[in-house]
């Protein structure tokens, strides 16, 4: 069973970076993705970026070009924001994965089958 453990979020003024960790107790040997999602009050869960076995990623249209996903050799999935604005504001769910995953459908959340219980973001204007 996997579990997936987020950390990082906290507040910050809009126009500041932060930068969230996920950290997994085990990946399959074999392909997966692993992805950050976010929920404001009152919204569906969005996917905001994920990244795959072999490095390929996918961002969000609102967040692309200022945010950004990676993970390393340790389990531990990254997510980089910067020039963050008082929209970024939500939970910040991380999940995986197992198998591989068509790209349209990489940032929808029914594809995904693990989930950690979230970190939240708040930037202030």
């Amino acid at each position: 069973q996997v579990k997936l453990m987020e950390s990082g979020g906290t507040s910050v003024q809009a126009g500041g970076s932060l930068s969230l960790s996920c950290a997994a107790s085990i990946v399959p040997s074999s392909n997966y993705w692993m992805a950050w999602f976010r929920q404001a009050p009152g919204k569906e869960r969005e996917g905001v970026a994920a990244v795959g076995t072999y490095g390929i990623t996918r961002y969000a249209d609102s967040v692309r070009g200022r945010f950004t996903i990676s993970k390393d050799n340790n389990n531990t999935l990254y997510l980089q924001m910067d020039s963050l604005t008082p929209e970024d504001t939500a939970m910040y769910y991380c999940a995986l994965r197992t198998g591989g995953a068509s790209f349209p459908t990489l940032l929808l959340a029914s594809e995904y089958h693990f989930w950690g219980q979230g970190t939240q973001v708040t930037v202030s204007s």
